[in-house]
C-alpha cells in the first residue's frame, strides 16, 4: 500500500490543498477517477486508492469509477500495464459535472493521471502479476496551464496564441475563432488547431534530430509533415512556405527549455521546405496518375483499382484519404476489399521482416534475477587474432542456465522445439548497432554429430539469447559447443569496418555538418543512411570512394577501448548517433590509438562509440564501391556499398556497360537506319541497356554518367522512330485515300506491328479527309494480338472515339481507351475481317442514331 499512498500524495498538492484549504470556487471544479474493476478480466476495483483519495479530503461524490476503457491504461496488444487513477478539472465550475468526467466534453479535461503498473499483458490476452510495481504519472502541461490562465482551450493559452495569430497573418481565411465540431463546418478553426500542434512538434522532433523518414518515429514526423502541409494549403489558403515560415515563433515561445530551437532553426525550416516541396510535387504526380486511371476505366470496373491507390500512398506518400475524396468528388470509389488485401499483406510483409524473435518478457527477466542466474559474459566476441592475413576465433564451451521458451523459462526442451538458450558465456555477437547476429550452431557433448543451428541472437537485460530449434532436445545444464560462422562474421567485420571509413570519408568530402541517420550492416552488403539537402553529385561520389580507398591502401591499424562515457564525449570529431550509450563506452578508432584521441590530440581521423566487431587492419576491407546511393526522402541519402570480391565484380560490371554504351554511341552517330525496323531495333536495345545500367550492381558514379548518355541516345534514337514512322504513316494514309475515297466512315486494315504508326496513319488519314470517322486494326497473325487506332470530326457527337475503340476492343476481348476525338487500344482475332465488319456496324448504328 506504501507506494500507492506515496505516488497518490506526490502529484496531488494542488488538489489536497483545494480540498483542505482552497477556495470553494476551486474544489467545485476538480473530480477524481479510479478502476472500478472489471469481472471478466478478473480485476477487483482499486478500492486501495479510492481509500487513499478519501483520507487527504476529497468528497465521496466527486471519486468516480470507471472500467477498463477509461481506468486501466495498457501500453499496446501487449506489455506492462495496470489501473489508473486521474484528476479532472471542470472549466465552467459552479456545478456537478460528474457525467461529463470522461465523456468528451471540451470543458471538463485531464489534468493529472497516475497509472499503476502492476501487470504484464501476454500475446494470449492474459494478466500476469509484474515481478516489481512501478508508478507511471503524467501532467499535461498546456491543461494546466490552462487552469491556470483561466481559459476554457489549451489554445487559448499563450502557449499557443501566438502562433494562431502567426497562422492567420499568412492565410487568407478568417482569425481563429476556437469553434469545433459542427460550429467548425469549414474545418476551418480545426485546421488552426492541427497546423499549431504538428509545428510545435515538427520543430522539437527536428532539433533532437529526429528527421522525416520512412519508418518508425521518423514516419510519423513525415506523415505529420504532410498532414500539416495540407491543413495549410487545402484549408488555411496558405501559400507554399508557409508552414516552416512559423518555426521562429516556436522558437519564440519554446526556446527558453529547448535551446538547440535556436541553434538549428534555420535548418529546421530548410527541412519543412524541402519536404513540403517534394510531397506537393508528389500530390500534383498522383492526381495526374488517378485522373489518367479513371479516364482509362470503362463501365465494366466498377471500382477503381486499389493496386493504383496502394502504390500512390506506398511510394509518393500519397495520402489514402485524399485518394478516397478525389473519388468521391467523381463519383466512384476504390476497391475497398481488395484494398484491405492489399494493407493486411503489407503488414504480414512487415511482419516477416521483423522476424519472429524469442524476446525475454519483463516477468522471465525477473525470474531470472531471483534464480540469480549470471548474466551472460559475451566477451569472447572480440577476442580473435590475425594469423598469417586470416583470422582466428577463440574455442567456446559453455554451459546452458537457462531455456526460454513459450513466454516461460522452462528446464527442458524437446527435439523440434523453437526455445531461447541463454548460456553462461557465448563467442556470438548479438544484433545490435545496426550489425546483424553471428550465424553457426551448438553441438552438445556427447552427441557431437548433432548440430543445433542458431537462428538469431538478440540481448535483454544483459543476457544473451541464441534462438535455436532443439534438436535430439537440451535441458539447462548441458555442456555445449558453439561452432561460429567464421566466413559470415569476417563478413560483417568488412562491412561495420567500412561503414565507419565510409563515415568518415563523407564528412572528409561533404563537411562536418553531414549526420549519420542510420545504418545496417550484413555479411553482404552496408547500409547508410546519411543527412545531405540533395542526392551527391558525381564528382562528390568519386571524392568519397578515393577517401575510402586511400584510408584502405594505407591499412591502418584499428583500435578499440572501453572508456567512460563522460572522458569519451570529450574527444574531438566523434562521432555518435541517436541512441543511449552504455557507461562505460566502447570506442573505436581507425589510425590512433584511443588513449592518444583521449589525449586532446589535433589529428583527423575517424573514431566513433561502437560495440560492433571490426577487422584489425583496415587493408582486409580490399576496396569500396558505393552501388546505390538516392534520397529516400527530402535531405536523408540511403547509401548501399560493398566490399572486397563484391567491389571488384561492381567495378568490372561498370566497365562492360560502358563498352556497351560506347558501340551503342558509335552506331547511333553512324549512318541513320535505312528502315524503320531497324531504327526501332536500335531505339529497344537502347532501352535494354539503360535497363541494363540501372539494375547492374555497379559504382554508382558511374551509373549515373552511362545514365546521362544513355537518355540522350533514347532521345536521338525515339526521334529517328518517330521520323521513320511519321514518314510511314504518310505513304499508308495516301494509299487508302486512294483505296476509300473521302467517305464519311473508313474502317479499314493494315499491316504493322507498330500501335504508333497505326495511330499516326489515322491522324494523316484524318487530316486528308477531316470529314470522316476513321477506324484501322492490324493484325498480328504471329499471336492473334489486333492493334485499334480512330479519330471522329470535331462536331461529330453520335459516334465519340473513345466509344469507339472501347466497344471494338471490347468485342475483342481486350481494352482501349482515349478521348472524345481520338482513341486506341488492342484486342485478339482470329478473324481479322470479322473484326472490321463488326466495327463498320457498330459506327454506322452509332452515327444513324
Amino acid at each position: 500500500m506504501i507506494w500507492r499512498m506515496w505516488a497518490v500524495a506526490s502529484p496531488t498538492t494542488l488538489s489536497s490543498r483545494c480540498w483542505a484549504a482552497g477556495p470553494l470556487e476551486t474544489t467545485s471544479r476538480l473530480y477524481v477517477s479510479y478502476f472500478a474493476g472489471d469481472a471478466a478480466s478478473g480485476l477487483r476495483a482499486d478500492e486501495e486508492t479510492r481509500c487513499i483519495w478519501l483520507d487527504i479530503g476529497v468528497p465521496p461524490t466527486r471519486l468516480l469509477p470507471f472500467g477498463l476503457k477509461e481506468n486501466f491504461w495498457e501500453m499496446g496488444e501487449t506489455g506492462p500495464c495496470g489501473p489508473c487513477t486521474e484528476i479532472h478539472y471542470d472549466h465552467i465550475g459552479g456545478r456537478d459535472a460528474a457525467v461529463l468526467v470522461n465523456a468528451d466534453s471540451p470543458d471538463v479535461v485531464e489534468i493529472w493521471n497516475l497509472v499503476f503498473m502492476q501487470y504484464n499483458r501476454e500475446v494470449d490476452h492474459r494478466l500476469r502479476p509484474l515481478p516489481q510495481f512501478s508508478v507511471d504519472t503524467g501532467m499535461g502541461l498546456e491543461r494546466l496551464v490552462s487552469v491556470l490562465q483561466g481559459k476554457r482551450s489549451n489554445y487559448d493559452t499563450d502557449l499557443f496564441m501566438p502562433l494562431l495569430h502567426a497562422i492567420h497573418q499568412r492565410s487568407k481565411v478568417g482569425p481563429y475563432g476556437g469553434r469545433t465540431g459542427a460550429a467548425d463546418q469549414a474545418k476551418v478553426d480545426m485546421a488552426y488547431r492541427v497546423v499549431a500542434d504538428h509545428i510545435r512538434t515538427l520543430a522539437v522532433c527536428m532539433a533532437d534530430g529526429v528527421h522525416p523518414g520512412m519508418s518508425g518515429a521518423e514516419l510519423v514526423l513525415r506523415r505529420i509533415l504532410r498532414r500539416a502541409v495540407r491543413f495549410c494549403v487545402e484549408v488555411l489558403q496558405a501559400p507554399q512556405g508557409a508552414l516552416a515560415s512559423l518555426v521562429p515563433t516556436v522558437t519564440h515561445i519554446l526556446g527558453g527549455v529547448y535551446p538547440e530551437l535556436h541553434r538549428e532553426e534555420d535548418q529546421i525550416m530548410d527541412m519543412i521546405n524541402e519536404n513540403e516541396a517534394h510531397f506537393l510535387s508528389s500530390l500534383q504526380q498522383g492526381s495526374r496518375l488517378i485522373l489518367r486511371t479513371l479516364d482509362r476505366m470503362d463501365d465494366k470496373h466498377k471500382f477503381f483499382p486499389a493496386a493504383v491507390a496502394w502504390s500512390l500512398h506506398r511510394n509518393l506518400g500519397f495520402p489514402l484519404d485524399l485518394v478516397d475524396l478525389m473519388l468521391e468528388e467523381r463519383g466512384t470509389q476504390v476497391d475497398r476489399e481488395e484494398m484491405d488485401r492489399l494493407i493486411a499483406e503489407n503488414q504480414k510483409v512487415a511482419g516477416v521482416q521483423s522476424g519472429d524473435q524469442v524476446m525475454l518478457d519483463v516477468v522471465s527477466l525477473a525470474e531470472l534475477r531471483r534464480l540469480a542466474v549470471p548474466h551472460t559474459d559475451d566477451s569472447l566476441k572480440y577476442e580473435y587474432q590475425l594469423e598469417r592475413e586470416q583470422y582466428v576465433f577463440p574455442a567456446c564451451h559453455a554451459t546452458v542456465l537457462a531455456l526460454y521458451e513459450g513466454h516461460s523459462l522452462v528446464s527442458e526442451v524437446t527435439d523440434g522445439q523453437r526455445c531461447g538458450v541463454i548460456l553462461d558465456q557465448t563467442c556470438f555477437y548479438s544484433e545490435q548497432g545496426g550489425q546483424s547476429h553471428d550465424c553457426g550452431y551448438f553441438t552438445r557433448e556427447g552427441l557431437q554429430d548433432v548440430p543445433i543451428p542458431v537462428e538469431g541472437v538478440v540481448r535483454a537485460g544483459g543476457y544473451v539469447v541464441h534462438q535455436v530449434t532443439a534438436a535430439e532436445g537440451l535441458r539447462t545444464g548441458d555442456r555445449v559447443q558453439l561452432h561460429l560462422d567464421q566466413v559470415q562474421r569476417v563478413s560483417c567485420m568488412v562491412k561495420h569496418t567500412a561503414t565507419h571509413i565510409l563515415n568518415f570519408a563523407l564528412r572528409t568530402v561533404l563537411g562536418p555538418k553531414v549526420q549519420q541517420r542510420g545504418s545496417h550492416v550484413s555479411a553482404e552488403r552496408l547500409r547508410f543512411d546519411v543527412s545531405v539537402p540533395v542526392s551527391l553529385s558525381v564528382s562528390q561520389l568519386q571524392q568519397t570512394e578515393k577517401c575510402a580507398h586511400d584510408i584502405i591502401s594505407a591499412n591502418q591499424i584499428i583500435y578499440s577501448q572501453e572508456v567512460p562515457l563522460q572522458r569519451a564525449r570529450s574527444i574531438k570529431g566523434l562521432r555518435t548517433v541517436d541512441e543511449v550509450y552504455p557507461d562505460p563506452v566502447r570506442v573505436v578508432s581507425l589510425g590512433v590509438p584511443v588513449s592518444e584521441l583521449l589525449d586532446e590530440t589535433e589529428r583527423q581521423t575517424s573514431v566513433e562509440l561502437c560495440c560492433g566487431t571490426h577487422l584489425l587492419q583496415t587493408g582486409s576491407v580490399q576496396d569500396l564501391v558505393i552501388v546505390s546511393e538516392r534520397q529516400m526522402v527530402k535531405g536523408i541519402s540511403r547509401i548501399i556499398a560493398v566490399t572486397g570480391r563484391e567491389a571488384a565484380q561492381a567495378r568490372e560490371a561498370g566497365q562492360v556497360l560502358s563498352q556497351d554504351v560506347d558501340s551503342l554511341s558509335a552506331r547511333l552517330t553512324g549512318s541513320a537506319p535505312s528502315s524503320l525496323e531497324s531504327a526501332q531495333n536500335l531505339a529497344k536495345e537502347v532501352g535494354i541497356v539503360l535497363n541494363a545500367v540501372d539494375n547492374t550492381p555497379s559504382p554508382q558514379w558511374q551509373r549515373r554518367e552511362l545514365q546521362s548518355q544513355l537518355r540522350t541516345l533514347q532521345r536521338t534514337s525515339n526521334t529517328r522512330v518517330r521520323k521513320l514512322e511519321s514518314r510511314e504513316a504518310a505513304v499508308r494514309a495516301q494509299a487508302l485515300l486512294e483505296k476509300n475515297g473521302r467517305k464519311d466512315l473508313i474502317v479499314d486494315s493494315l499491316e504493322t506491328d507498330s500501335l504508333s504508326v497505326v495511330m499516326k496513319t489515322v491522324n494523316q488519314l484524318s487530316a486528308s479527309s477531316p470529314f470522316s470517322h476513321v477506324m484501322l486494326l492490324s493484325h498480328q497473325r504471329h499471336s492473334g494480338k489486333v492493334l485499334c487506332a480512330c479519330q471522329v470530326p470535331k462536331d461529330s457527337t453520335s459516334l465519340l472515339a473513345s466509344d469507339w475503340a472501347v466497344a471494338v476492343c471490347h468485342h475483342l476481348r481486350g481494352s482501349a481507351g482515349g478521348s472524345a476525338l481520338v482513341a486506341k487500344g488492342t484486342g485478339n482475332s482470329n478473324d481479322i475481317s470479322e473484326a472490321l465488319s463488326w466495327a463498320e456496324q457498330f459506327a454506322r448504328q452509332r452515327m444513324h442514331q
